[in-house]
């Protein structure tokens, strides 16, 4: 019997009862590699991306096949972390200044890595709630058991410690968008350094480029594949979290970061159509210090099983990403998949880049006004909603089978 070669995927939190889009990303990719290796994730103990406790077990467990190392984190001095990050912003408002200009992928071909704050940087990765001391020790002892290392969102402490520590070995899923711990001096290391970068969609690509220029490690797309779910019986589902018959659907993290101004917007939309029965419903953690709205016509369910997310989904009217800050969307990808219309954020190019790929199976908004006339359409139009649902199925059918990512990803996992 041929023994697998072993490779460690790297993210902060990991389970299936976690929910977050780069923490799904790193399971799909874990799960669909065990047949060719013996993967493992390395993680930490942290439940709640937003306390950062350590919550579950320092332990080995085994999920869905699996091998899963729980670190406990351990940030040196957190006390200090808002006095770090304040100390290293000039050098990262710097950066993103240069790129905003268009001038920052220019000097990155000149200077392709940048040291100014390194050090404070340095100590606000340390300082950081996910920071494992344990965990980079575990990687600096074990690295040569292992043929890759596969790092996923090169925003956390995680990811930084792991590719500084086995650049050579490491494949790098950044999930990079525009927003300000990607233009941190200190990742220029990471991002010309690595064995490999893949990336999941072109605008998450052309981002990278523009900011670290043509010395950027070997690059290409790998993305994600999506697949047919398993699904909980709908009349149990809606049931038990009272959902209505007509509604507009947000999966994902319910916290500030991520929901931008949906409930201003949703009930202008609500004043101006009063006679509408859409309502809409938050799926997923609640990370809001007391709920932001109480309405009637709001409903919160709070984290569902995988079953449940599928079933609700596919029980939706209208999907909606309100997030600016994306470089894929699982959640996109899953209700095209299911035949669903969306509508998204026209602040995140990635979500842009979806509703131009797929002949505007989505919808993206600008604004208050855009939002409210888009998601009147969609909501009166039965005919307008088969249409893109049909051309989203074909979408995602074509770009994001499993098949070709894993072919991908393997190649690349072979020649590191």
């Amino acid at each position: 019997m041929m023994v697998k070669e072993k490779i460690a995927l790297v993210t902060i939190r990991y389970g299936k009862d976690i929910n977050g889009g780069a923490e799904y990303h790193c399971r799909m990719l874990a799960e669909r590699l065990v047949d060719d290796y013996d993967v493992e994730v390395l993680t930490t103990c942290i439940r709640n991306y937003k306390t950062g406790i350590n919550e579950l077990p320092e332990c080995e467990e085994v999920v869905n096949g699996v091998l899963v190392h729980r670190f406990k984190a351990e940030p040196v001095s957190p006390e200090k972390h808002k006095l770090y990050s304040k100390k290293e912003k000039p050098a990262r408002k710097c950066r993103r200044f240069l790129f905003r200009i268009g001038i920052l992928g220019y000097l990155a071909n000149m200077f392709p890595i940048w040291k100014c704050r390194r050090a404070v940087e340095l100590k606000a990765f340390q300082s950081y709630p996910f920071y494992s001391p344990n965990m980079c020790q575990f990687v600096r002892n074990n690295k040569d058991k292992y043929k890759v290392f596969i790092p996923v969102n090169m925003a956390e402490s995680t990811t930084f410690f792991t590719a500084i520590e086995v650049p050579e070995k490491t494949i790098l899923i950044p999930t990079m968008h525009n927003q300000g711990v990607f233009f941190k001096a200190i990742q220029t290391e990471v991002m010309t350094k690595v064995a490999y970068i893949g990336f999941n969609v072109e605008a998450e690509q052309k981002l990278a480029e523009k900011v670290f220029g043509k010395h950027m490690s070997p690059h290409g797309i790998i993305s994600v594949g999506i697949e047919e779910p398993e699904l909980a019986l709908w009349a149990e589902t809606q049931k038990k979290y009272k959902l209505p018959e007509d509604y507009l659907l947000y999966v994902g993290r319910v916290d500030p970061d991520k929901m931008g101004k949906i409930f201003d917007y949703f009930v202008s939309y609500k004043k101006k159509y009063p006679h509408s029965p859409l309502q809409l419903v938050l799926v997923g953690g609640i990370n809001f210090a007391q709920l932001p709205f109480e309405r009637q016509d709001v409903l919160y369910t709070g984290f569902v099983s995988d079953e449940e997310k599928m079933i609700i989904l596919q029980h939706a009217k209208i999907v909606i990403n309100p997030s600016k800050f994306e470089s894929l969307s699982l959640i996109l990808l899953e209700a095209m998949s299911q035949g669903k219309p969306m509508i998204v954020n026209g602040k995140c190019d990635v979500l842009k880049e979806h509703c131009v790929n797929s002949d505007y199976a989505a919808l993206y908004y600008t604004g208050k006004r855009d939002f409210i006339a888009k998601l009147y359409k969609l909501d009166v139009s039965e005919s307008l909603r088969l249409a893109m649902g049909k051309k989203a199925t074909e979408y995602v059918r074509k770009n994001y089978d499993w098949s070709v990512i894993l072919k991908r990803l393997k190649n690349i996992i072979e020649t590191v």
